[in-house]
This record gives C-alpha cells, structure tokens and sequence, in this order.
C-alpha cells in the first residue's frame, strides 16, 4: 500500500504498472491535485513507452534487469548529479588556482623600490663599464651643458669638488618612464659617484627626499624641477661626500 505523499518509489511502481489497483486509483486521485508531479510522471510514462517500442524486437528474450526503465532514470538522475558535482569542483579548482596564480605573481614580481634603476645603471656602468660613454666631459661647464641638452630646467649637478670628485662621463639610458641619463663622478683614486636623472613617469610617480642601500649600493633620491633623481655609491665608500638636497 503506498502513502501519501507518494515517495518517488510508489511514483514508478505507478509508471511501471507495479501497483495494485486500489493504490493505482488513489495515486490518480493524488496526481489530479498535483499538476507538477503530474507531468513529471507523465514524462516518465512517454519515456517508458519509447523504450519498449525501441525494444519490442527483443521482448522475446529473458528479462535483462539493466534495462528496467525505473533504474536507467536512476542511473540517468546519477548521472547528472556526477556531472554537476564534477563542474563544481573544476569551478572551485579554476578559482583557486586564479588566486593562486595572482599570489604566485605578486610573490615573483615584488613592488619596486625607488630609484631602483638608478643602482642598475651604477652596476652597469660605473662598476662594469660594460659600454662607452656618450659623453666625456672635459670639466663640470661642459658636463651641465650637456645635460641641459635633454633635460629642461633640472637641477643643477651637484658640485663634489671639495670630496675631490668631478664629473667625467655621461651616458643616455631608456626606462619605463622614459629618457634619463647618468653622470659619473671620480675622484683622484677612482672611487666613483652617479648621479641619475629621469622623468617621474605617466603616473607622476614624485619622490619624497630618502634614501635606501641595497647589494652593496647606497641611494640618496629626491624630486624636483619635473624630474626623479638619485646619487648612487658604494655603501661605506672612503671620501664619500654628505649629500644634502
């Protein structure tokens, strides 16, 4: 005898003519007030059907249980849940290894300190003279006049001459940011000092006057006159001069 409610057992023993005819009716009367359960049901039967039509060669043979229609809806119903479950877990799957794909980058690309390609040129340039100079200067005059031919209303190079330092090179450079240039001071026993100027960049990316060291180097950098600039040097260097800007 079902109940009612009908559990979804007593619905396909009512669509696989399983019930008994008292319950059969009742299930009728149940249905009549249920038009959503209905036509759930009412599927089930016109999928029932073209099963056996699709089968009727074969309903000669011995019954086969796989191929009662209440269990392949259930491997169908099955099924579907697998399929959903598995699209959640490649969903979950994609979104944590988004975010962890972002982490990853932030990990390998750490912010930018200031002024860092300040000490790169000092590396390249002053430590590994790994290129000629564009421009040797013959004394500070004729250094400022050629940075003057680049960059408009800097500020004046800073004069190191009590420390005994001069100006005696410089060189053009490409950044991110656009044109700059380094200028290279020495000093009678070759000690060296850059001095780096450049644009602040689209984002108008203006520093507060700092300073910071790092492998060995160490950066004094400020803004001013439309420009970023930095003096670079060897950390601890003998007859380094004090800075003030």
């Amino acid at each position: 005898m079902i109940s009612l409610p009908p559990s979804e057992r007593d619905l396909h023993a009512y669509v696989d003519h399983q019930l008994l005819e008292s319950d059969r009716r009742a299930m009728e009367t149940w249905l009549a007030g249920h038009p959503e359960v209905a036509a759930q049901v009412h599927a089930w039967q016109r999928d029932a059907q073209l099963l056996r039509a699709s089968l009727s060669g074969a309903l000669q043979t011995p019954a086969n249980p796989q191929l009662d229609p209440a269990l392949i809806r259930q491997r169908i119903r099955h099924r579907s849940r697998r399929h959903l479950a598995t699209a959640a877990v490649l969903m979950i799957s994609v979104s944590l290894g988004g975010l962890g794909g972002w982490h990853a980058r932030e990990a390998t690309h750490p912010p930018t300190l200031p002024m860092t390609d300040a000490m790169q040129a000092y590396r390249l340039f002053a430590q590994d003279g790994i290129m000629p100079a564009d421009y040797k200067a013959q004394d500070s005059g004729t250094m400022q006049a050629w940075l003057d031919r680049y960059f408009n209303q800097a500020h004046r190079l800073p004069d190191l001459s009590q420390a005994g330092f001069r100006p005696v090179s410089g060189r053009l450079l490409t950044t991110e940011q656009g044109a700059a240039a380094m200028v290279l001071y020495e000093d009678p026993q070759g000690q060296r000092i850059s001095f780096y100027i450049r644009p602040p960049g689209p984002g108008n990316g203006f520093l507060p006057h700092g300073s910071r060291s790092a492998d060995g180097l160490q950066a004094e950098y400020w803004s001013g006159g439309g420009y970023n600039y930095a003096m670079v040097s060897p950390v601890g260097q003998p007859g380094t001069p004090l800075l003030k800007f």
